[in-house]
């Protein structure tokens, strides 16, 4: 398969921005337009990106399967884990208040800590749709 070293050269070039946004949105997301859905499905997208433009063996290389299954079983026990921290702490499931000392701190921490997990169960759930689709011809 030959591809255009300008593709690549921009590729490589879009890859870091396309990141350091899907970081924005989901930093951003708690004040804004946004959060860990739509982050993860940016970082994920541009995982497939480079996939499609540098061949999906090299992408495994740097993605494996295996990380990206943990990926999104860590998204998932992250998610669950803020929620039985507060259970443990004396509020109900996912009630954030009770993870700091102020409860607006406790809140900001839960929201964060929910939506990485969120974030990182996304991400890892469309690359793994991409990697079972894209390796099927072979």
């Amino acid at each position: 398969m030959r591809l255009d070293v300008v593709l690549r050269v921009v590729t490589k070039l879009l890859l870091p921005f396309i990141l350091l946004f899907g970081l924005y949105v989901q930093f951003h997301g708690e004040v804004g337009a946004g959060g860990g859905f739509q982050a993860g499905v940016i970082v994920g997208a541009c995982i497939i990106l480079y996939a499609i433009m540098f061949g999906l063996d090299q992408a495994m290389r740097v993605l494996s399967v295996g990380v990206v299954e943990k990926m999104i079983s860590i998204g998932v026990l992250l998610f669950i884990g803020t929620g039985f921290a507060g259970m443990v702490m004396g509020g109900e499931f996912l009630n954030y208040s009770v993870l700091e000392h102020d409860p607006v701190h406790g809140q900001h921490l839960g929201i964060t800590l929910i939506e990485l997990g969120v974030l990182i169960t996304v991400a890892g759930t469309m690359v793994a749709i991409f990697y079972a689709f894209a390796g099927r011809g072979r």
